[in-house]
C-alpha cells in the first residue's frame, strides 16, 4: 500500500505565495493588445497574437483575441518587445517596438490591421504603442494608477488605496485598478474588501484573467477547491498561455479530485517553458497515483526530481517514488 501524503501539504508553498498580479510585481509588467481595423473598429473574429522579444527575436507567448479584439500577456519580463498579429481574413501585421516597464504596470498596444484583400479598411493602417487616453481610459486615471503602483512597490498600502480610488472615481470601469485594490486589501488581511474589489474587476471586464486568478487564490486558501477551479478555468480561457495559471488550475483540479483534468493541465504546462514550475509534475504524479496508474506516477515523479532535485518537495517525492517502486516489484 503506497503511503499518501495529504495533498494540501504538498500544495501550500505555491497556493500561499503573495498575490503577484497586475502592478504588484516590480520586475514584470502586463501587455494588453487591441487589434482593430484602420477605422478603429475592433476585429471581432479570433486572430492570433504572438509576443516577440525585441533582442532575442524569439516568441515569448501566443494567444488568440476575444470578441473585442483584445488579448493580455501577463507577467512579462521588463524589456523591449513587439507583437505579430495574423489570422484568416487579415494581412499579417507587426507592431512597432514597445517597452515593458514594471513602473507602468500595464502597457497598452494598438495594432491596426488590413483586410486580406488590401482594400477598404487598410488605407490608414498603422500599428504601435498607444496611450491610455486613446482607449477611452482618461489619462488622469492612468496617472493615478501609476502612482498607486509605486506606492504598492513601497508597501504604502493605505496611500495606494487612496490613489486607486482616485483612478476609479475618474474611470469606474478600470478593471486593473480594482484588481490592484484587491491585492492591497489582501496585504492588509481584509478578505471581505479583497473579494469585493475582485468581483468588481470582473464586472468591469469579464475577460480579465488576473482578477479570476486572485479570486481563485482566495478560494484555495479557504479550501473551496471547486470554486477555485471554476475561476481558474475562466482565467485560462482568457489567457491560455499563462503557465502560472495553468499550474494553479492543475493544483485545484487535483484537490477537487478531478484527476484526469489535473493530468491534462499538467501536460499543457509540460509543453511550455516551465523551469520554475517543476511542481506540476508532482501534481501529475499524485493524480496518476490516485487513478492507480502507478507506472505513470513513477514517470512523473522522476521528471519532477530531474527538474527539482533538492528541497522538501524533492525529499517527499523520493519517499513516495521508493514506496511505489517497491509496490511494483
Amino acid at each position: 500500500m503506497v503511503h499518501r501524503r495529504p495533498l494540501a501539504l504538498l500544495l501550500l508553498p505555491l497556493v500561499f505565495v503573495p498575490l503577484p498580479r497586475a502592478a504588484a510585481q516590480i520586475n514584470t509588467g502586463n501587455v494588453h493588445v487591441y487589434v482593430t481595423y484602420a477605422d478603429d473598429r475592433p476585429v471581432t473574429e479570433q486572430v492570433k497574437v504572438g509576443l516577440v522579444g525585441g533582442s532575442s527575436g524569439s516568441q515569448i507567448g501566443e494567444t488568440f483575441t476575444n470578441d473585442r479584439g483584445e488579448v493580455t500577456f501577463l507577467n512579462v519580463n521588463v524589456g523591449n518587445y513587439h507583437v505579430v498579429v495574423s489570422g484568416q481574413g487579415i494581412q499579417t501585421t507587426q507592431s512597432d517596438s514597445f517597452e515593458v516597464d514594471s513602473r507602468k504596470g500595464t502597457q497598452s498596444v494598438l495594432v491596426r490591421v488590413r483586410p486580406e484583400s488590401g482594400n477598404g479598411d487598410a488605407k490608414a493602417g498603422k500599428s504601435g504603442t498607444i496611450s491610455a487616453s486613446d482607449l477611452k481610459l482618461p489619462k488622469k486615471a492612468s496617472q493615478e494608477f501609476d502612482k498607486a503602483t509605486k506606492l504598492m512597490a513601497n508597501q504604502e498600502w493605505q496611500k495606494a488605496i487612496d490613489q486607486l480610488n482616485k483612478a476609479l472615481a475618474l474611470y469606474p470601469g478600470y478593471a486593473e485598478a480594482y484588481t490592484n485594490l484587491g491585492v492591497v486589501y489582501a496585504r492588509l488581511g481584509d478578505s471581505e474588501k479583497e473579494r469585493e474589489a475582485l468581483q468588481k474587476a470582473i464586472a468591469a471586464n469579464d475577460h480579465f484573467a488576473p482578477a479570476y486568478v486572485n479570486l481563485a487564490r482566495m478560494e484555495m486558501k479557504e479550501h473551496n477547491f471547486a470554486a477555485a477551479e471554476g475561476h481558474l478555468n475562466q482565467a485560462v480561457s482568457a489567457d491560455p498561455t499563462d503557465v502560472r495559471t495553468l499550474v494553479l488550475l492543475a493544483q485545484s483540479q487535483l484537490l477537487n479530485h478531478h484527476y484526469q483534468d489535473a493530468i491534462a493541465s499538467a501536460g499543457k504546462v509540460h509543453s511550455m517553458a516551465h523551469d520554475t514550475y517543476a511542481l506540476v509534475h508532482y501534481v501529475a504524479a499524485r493524480a496518476w497515483e490516485r487513478l492507480n496508474r502507478l507506472p505513470d506516477a513513477v514517470s512523473e515523479f522522476k521528471i519532477f526530481l530531474t527538474e527539482e532535485p533538492t528541497g522538501d518537495r524533492a525529499t517527499a517525492a523520493r519517499e513516495e517514488l521508493a514506496a511505489i517502486e517497491k509496490q511494483l516489484q
